[in-house]
């Protein structure tokens, strides 16, 4: 079973995603499960807008389609009654909820994370089994290694493998930062997100030094594929990213390919689905 582990549906008639404004006119637009090339594969769904109201939203998208297994949703870290929130949505998605994702690479202040005020916010992530998404690039490595040291035992998705800068030639910050998250045993990576970094045009060679180091570092048991759909349709469809991602995965881990495209994914998420309040 191939499951995507970074899906996204939304509807801005019904919610505000204020990034959209600046997104491909091809993205602003109503993108749900019924809709005409709504891919079908088992997945996970990703939260995007920083609003609650859209995490429901998502729990009530799931229970309409088998093929759902769980939703990354969206809460206020910085509010002073995090915990209660979470139990909230914990209530509310009766098993859905596996992770929160802070917008973190949209907040202007790229020391956010290191805030103390967020202290809290992570501990109650940890103690109720919850992942932490990262959705951050390269200006926030260095600060994400210092959050997570301070919380041991708290499983974190860093998104998009933190969005290199493949066009600009970044590889060799982006190579050691990734290699000193990679260290931390409970910290994993999506492969996702990357064909939108190589430039107007897709081109999967370029991808190939980035992935090599993603597979060194992380191994085939820490790395978990999403589609990033509907964003991915910028550059490529659905199949045709899945298809380059089954090439590097055989390419580096022939064996490891239902761990990359499926198994990780269900044993990472399948812990914080059973969390109670």
């Amino acid at each position: 079973m191939i499951v995507d582990a970074h899906r996204h549906y939304w509807d801005p008639s019904r919610l505000h995603y204020g990034w959209l404004a600046n997104a491909p006119p091809s993205l602003q637009a109503t993108f749900l499960p019924e809709d005409a090339g709504a891919p079908t594969d088992a997945c996970f769904l990703v939260q995007a807008a920083p609003d609650e109201r859209e995490t429901r939203f998502l729990f009530e998208l799931a229970r309409a389609r088998p093929e759902v297994l769980g939703v990354i949703g969206w809460i206020d870290m910085e509010a002073a009654d995090v915990g209660a929130r979470l139990d909230w949505l914990l209530a509310d998605g009766q098993g859905l909820l596996c992770g929160i994702r802070p917008m973190v690479q949209d907040i202007p202040d790229v020391t956010w994370l290191a805030s103390p005020g967020l202290d809290r916010a992570f501990d109650h992530l940890r103690d109720r089994d919850l992942v932490f998404e990262a959705l951050v690039d390269g200006r926030h490595l260095r600060t994400l290694s210092t959050r997570l040291a301070r919380h041991p035992g708290l499983r974190t998705v860093i998104d998009h493998a933190a969005k290199p800068d493949i066009t600009g030639g970044g590889f060799a910050e982006w190579a050691g930062a990734i290699a000193r998250l990679a260290q931390m045993p409970d910290v994993y990576c999506k492969f996702s997100g990357l064909l939108d970094r190589t430039g107007a045009v897709a081109d999967p060679r370029a991808l190939e030094p980035y992935v090599g180091h993603l597979f060194e570092t992380f191994g085939a048991s820490r790395l978990i594929w999403g589609s990033d759909w509907p964003v991915v349709t910028t550059h490529a469809t659905y199949d045709a990213w899945k298809t380059v991602a089954r090439a590097c995965v055989l390419r580096h881990a022939p064996h490891a390919e239902s761990s990359v495209f499926g198994d990780n994914a269900i044993a990472l998420y399948s812990a914080a689905s059973r969390s109670s309040p």
